[in-house]
């Protein structure tokens, strides 16, 4: 007999899918509430506004673990504090395991998060000539080496018919980068995140191009191996990635909760928050490792190998562990 409703079969198997995450999900929260995890402490490192906040304004800051957060305000220091084991997990893009690949670095990528591409911008003063990329020949273009200004600011370069051997790069520090762009020490730069808004906001810079197009839009999570070998740091490692994981679809919803809880500590006023949010590529997510998480970040390798900042080849592929597919 036929049934007399339309059974559509993708959205079966879709559904088959869900119910097996919700279990596996809920499988790893009775393995972490069965473990008494209040003696364990995890070292993560954090960047000013983000997961600190973001945990406690989307509710999920109550932990059956102690969290010690270490303000680390690029990826390179997470990767080198993993990698001498003063942190267990950590973050950033897909550009410093680029390099801790090359170098043989104690770290393993666990998860990604998709973020905004947006305020990956390279901006010009607004008294400048610059129009176009192809205008930054013989200019003064400040970037973050090793970043992921590094990154698409090669790329949007190559894309002009130059490279940086034709412009006046100038590597700074975000902040030193803003206070150089301010003086007018720099005609350009590639910059990312709450600098590139005070740039804009306050000094008029002109948005050039974003890193739409030329980033993939994936930011790993760094673990700590030692961490994940240990069976305790491992389930209250799991419990972090899955309140991690809530609060980034959180976001898309109440970002003006959140706007308020980044600016309590950062101080970057709430309506510039709102309005990078507003301007935003995509929408905030966390998920688990995938075949073209790990291809995307092979091709950033490449590209970087290609263009003469690596001094050989790196293999990405071995930094990226897929045991926590499971939970998220």
């Amino acid at each position: 007999m036929k049934p007399d409703f339309p059974i559509d079969r993708r959205r079966l198997l879709q559904a088959a899918a869900g119910w097996s995450a919700l279990a596996a999900a809920g499988g790893a929260r009775a393995a972490a509430a069965a473990s008494d995890l209040s003696g364990v402490t995890l070292r993560v490192g954090t960047y000013k506004g983000l997961w600190r906040p973001l945990l406690a304004a989307s509710g999920q800051a109550h932990t059956p673990y102690r969290i010690d957060w270490r303000e680390l305000n690029n990826g390179v220091l997470h990767i080198e504090a993993i990698n001498g084991d003063a942190l267990d997990l950590g973050s950033g893009s897909e550009i410093p395991p680029v390099f801790a690949a090359r170098q043989k670095s104690s770290v393993r990528l666990v998860a990604v998060t998709h973020e905004d591409l947006n305020n990956q911008a390279t901006l010009a003063r607004k008294d400048s000539p610059i129009r176009r990329i192809a205008d930054f020949k013989g200019k003064r273009v400040g970037y973050v080496r090793a970043t992921t200004s590094h990154y698409y600011l090669a790329r949007q370069l190559a894309e002009a018919g130059l490279s940086f051997s034709d412009i006046q790069a100038v590597s700074l520090t975000p902040s030193d980068g803003l206070s150089a762009f301010a003086r007018g020490d720099l005609d350009a730069w590639a910059i990312y995140g709450y600098n590139g808004q005070i740039a804009r906001t306050q000094y008029g810079a002109r948005t050039i191009k974003t890193g739409v197009g030329y980033l993939s839009g994936n930011f790993p999570i760094y673990a700590n191996p030692r961490a994940l070998d240990d069976a305790l740091r491992r389930a209250a490692l799991s419990d972090l990635l899955q309140r991690l994981q809530r609060s980034f679809a959180w976001i898309n919803g109440n970002f003006l909760a959140y706007a308020r809880a980044q600016s309590a500590e950062t101080r970057v006023p709430v309506g510039d928050l709102v309005e990078l949010f507003n301007r935003r590529s995509g929408d905030y997510s966390l998920g688990p490792v995938s075949d073209a998480v790990v291809r995307s970040h092979q091709d950033v390798a490449d590209t970087f190998l290609k263009i003469g900042v690596l001094d050989g080849p790196a293999d990405v592929k071995p930094l990226w562990d897929r045991s926590f597919e499971s939970v998220l």
